[in-house]
């Protein structure tokens, strides 16, 4: 986990990103702070206050596998700062992991601050009747509904 440790700034990227509005998809986190990350090998959960963050993460089913392949740069640089840079694209065109792969995705992550620049590329692959693609949405754990 990466984490900054001061509870008063925490507080004020909160108010900060609070008044930046709502986010409903990835390049309304242009301008707004992270001030967490958590990630493993299939998901990552960027923290933009204590109970809200953007998640991404693959809804596994059947015959399909899509996780984190590489991270280029250091998370660390994306806390503490506005976003200047967020985007997504995708590429069926890049050579996939195996030849064994039936069908196959990337999906890359573009995200950056005056701190510095991160791309997180995920790869998924099935056998071409199960998706492929990286899950987005926005976790208030306030909120007695969420997922």
């Amino acid at each position: 986990m990466i984490t900054d440790n001061s509870s008063e700034l925490t507080e004020s990227l909160s108010t900060f990103n609070k008044l930046r509005g709502s986010i409903t998809q990835i390049n309304d986190l242009i301008g707004k702070c992270i001030i967490k990350i958590e990630r493993d090998d299939d998901e990552l959960k960027m923290y933009i206050s204590d109970d809200t963050y953007v998640h991404f993460y693959h809804q596994q089913d059947c015959c399909e596998s899509v996780y984190i392949e590489d991270i280029c740069g250091d998370l660390d640089d994306l806390i503490g700062y506005p976003l200047l840079q967020a985007d997504e694209s995708t590429s069926r065109t890049d050579p996939p992991l195996s030849e064994h792969h039936e069908s196959f995705n990337w999906t890359f992550y573009k995200f950056a601050t005056i701190k510095g620049y991160v791309t997180i590329r995920w790869y998924g692959t099935s056998n071409g009747y199960y998706s492929e693609y990286v899950d987005f949405r926005i976790v208030n754990t306030s909120k007695e509904d969420y997922e």
